[in-house]
Formats: C-alpha cells, structure tokens, sequence
C-alpha cells in the first residue's frame, strides 16, 4: 500500500502467560486531512481509497481496533468547496472511525452548514470543551464516549482549539468555549474513577505550537492526572511515540500524523488481567 503508515509498538502481541490474561488494543489515528480524498500530488501518498484499504488490512489481522480523529479532516482541496464536506464525511463513515473531535476548519462553512452534514452521516463527533446546546450542532456533539473492546472500558472525549481567529465569529455564533486544561482535567477525571474506564484518551485539536488563545498538548498533558493518551493535531506535525509525564509522574503517550492523511498512526497496547 503506498499509504505511508507509522507502527508505533508500545507493548508486546497479546498472548497468556503464567495464568496472566492479556488483551491487545491497536489504535489507529489520522488528524488534518484536510479534504484530500485523493492521493497528495507531490508525494503519492495518502488518498481515502488507500486508507481505507490499509485499515481494512489491519482489522483483520487485529481483534480489537479502535480508529480516531483529531479533527480537521474538511477544508483543503475543491471537494471541500464544491461538496460542503459530504463526500469527506461519508468517507470517515465507511472508513468506521469510532470517534471524531472537530478543528478550526470545520467551522469553515458555518455550524448550519456542518450541522447538515452530520445529520447526514451521524458520525460519532466528541468535543467536550466546546458547548453546543444553544446551537445546531446541538443533536450531532457528544462530550464523550465509551468504547469497550475485548473486555477493556476505553473512555474518549475530544477537546477544541480556542476559535477566536481561526474562523470568522458568526461561523461559531452561540457556541461557548469552555477552559481546555481545565474541562479535560475535569472530564478524564470522571471518566477514569467515576465511570471506571481502564484507558482514558485525548482527541486534542490543541496542537504542539505554542499559541496566545490556546495551551499545547505538551501542556495538557502535564497538567493531567488521568489522560494516558492524546491524539493530537493542529500542528500538522508528525509525533511517533513521544512521551510526557503528568501531574503525578505518569507518562502520557502523545501522537500526531502530519497532514493530508499522508500517515496512519498506529498505537499498540497490552492489557493485563489477573
């Protein structure tokens, strides 16, 4: 496949040992496609068609898949502009992601616009920092989400980039933005010792750059105590195993995946069950 696709092994294969039961979870993971539902010109990689094919190749070698994305996936090429987002939104339902959370650029046409497009796809959209009740995106966003594979309780929750000057005021009319650090604290919080999830994950259009409206991924991740992951992206940067310790001196794997859907990001994790 000439999808170019990063394996990032943080633990073995699953097998039994000494009466120790163990299950694997693979994460897959794309951030900023940008609408590049074909392969990009310069490089030959990526394209919807190719993604798809490799998911589809690792799901069944692998049990337990899960496959996120950390927004930013419209906005880029002119399916974008002629489409308003409906072909690159039935393509992630095809694809089967499990949960999405939103970027800047999916404000780009209006939440009127993106409302429609979700009704259209339902697709499983995650913004925990973003409230949405007084607004059309009311019916279609979710603060979390538990998945539960191979017997593992996985919470996700999505957290969103500042808006303010990333896209024009009335595209986000009546949406108010709540404190990043502060709402993923609080939301990992009650999903790890409230809701008893084994994994906790961080879908974070944050980004790794430092900005004025916004804190880092780097930031979050320090300032937590129950994130084990963050699946990054804004900074259309390419971060494979990179690792942060939190507030209490656990380490939190960051990942990010470049752009264009050019990489597929691939995290390997083993459970242990006494």
């Amino acid at each position: 496949m000439r999808i170019k696709a990063f394996f990032i092994l943080i633990f073995g294969f699953s097998v039994s040992v000494f009466g120790v039961k163990t299950t694997k979870i693979v994460i897959l993971h794309t951030n900023d496609t940008h609408s590049q539902v074909e392969p990009v010109e310069t490089s030959d990689l990526g394209g919807y068609a190719r993604r798809l094919g490799v998911i589809n190749q690792i799901r069944k070698k692998e049990k337990n898949v899960l496959l996120f994305d950390a927004g930013d996936f419209l906005q880029g090429t002119p399916y974008f502009n002629f489409y308003n987002g409906n072909v690159e939104a039935k393509a992630l339902k095809m694809m089967k992601y499990d949960a999405i959370t939103l970027g800047n650029h999916e404000f780009d046409n209006g939440m009127d616009s993106l409302a429609k497009v979700l009704k259209n796809t339902n697709l499983p959209i995650i913004v925990s920092n973003y409230y949405v009740e007084n607004t059309p995106l009311k019916p279609y966003v979710r603060p979390y989400k538990i998945i539960k594979k191979g017997g593992v309780r996985v919470g996700v929750f999505g957290i969103g980039i500042n808006l303010k000057g990333l896209a024009f005021q009335k595209n986000f009319e009546g949406l108010i933005l709540l404190d990043p650090i502060q709402t993923a604290i609080n939301t990992s919080d009650f999903l790890k010792n409230k809701l008893k999830c084994d994994l906790v994950i961080c879908l974070s259009h944050l980004g790794v750059s430092s900005s004025d409206s916004s804190p880092t991924d780097y930031e979050l991740a320090a300032q937590s105590k129950d994130i084990d992951i963050i699946i990054g992206g804004h900074s259309h940067k390419i971060l494979v195993n990179r690792t942060v310790q939190n507030s209490v001196g656990k380490s939190v794997i960051i990942g990010q995946m470049g752009k264009k859907g050019e990489n597929l990001g691939r995290i390997d994790l083993t459970f242990e069950k006494h």
